[in-house]
Order: structure tokens, then sequence, then C-alpha cells
């Protein structure tokens, strides 16, 4: 990878262990499938880690060719986190913000 403006976009949250599968497909058709449809996206994963109390963590990673493709996909403020209608169906918590991070070693999964 160049060590250009490559951005890696972090979300997290918590969610009830029982609803995992449910979670996982739902964040299949929604967030996954608009990052992977945004234009700079240069792909994106969901992690789990069960915390022992009844809920599981998410937590999403999203890796992009540069801030205006994060734009496109997030609108102006960028460090807003973006939300979905159902999402209070599953969400413990909906934290306001989101993390950016300049990629500038390694190489993106699958590369």
């Amino acid at each position: 990878m160049s060590q250009s403006t490559q951005i890696l976009r972090r979300w997290a949250s918590r969610i009830r262990t029982e609803d995992e599968a449910a979670y996982i497909a739902y964040i299949g058709d929604t967030g996954l499938a608009d990052y992977r449809a945004t234009p700079g996206n240069l792909g994106a994963q969901m992690l789990l880690r069960t915390l022992g109390d009844g809920t599981s963590e998410v937590t999403t990673l999203s890796w992009w060719t540069d801030m205006d493709a994060i734009r496109a996909f997030a609108g102006d403020a960028i460090e807003t986190a973006r939300y979905y209608p159902d999402d209070d169906r599953f969400l413990l918590d909906k934290p306001e913000h989101v993390e950016h991070h300049r990629i500038v070693a390694g190489q993106l999964p699958g590369k």
C-alpha cells in the first residue's frame, strides 16, 4: 500500500449476544452494503467480541481512499456516526462519533 491519504474509519457499540446472528444479517444489508457501494471504499469488516455479560461488542472497520470518499458515504459531518432506521432494535449504545485513522504502514486485508 502506498503511504498516501488512505483512511481507516472505526465505529463500535454493544448489542445483546442473543441478537448476534440477526445483527450480522442486518449490517450486511445496511452498513456494509453501503460501504461497498460508495466509490473510494477499499473494504469493510464487522468484528464481534462476546463480553460475557449477555452483551457483545460490535466494531466496524472500513478502509477508504481518502476523506472525500468518506464524505460521500457519511456526508459533510464525517466524524458523526451514521445510523439506520432499525439500529434502535439492536444497539444498546449509539456513540455519536466515529474514529478516523491515517494508514501509515502495512497492507489492507486480502492484499
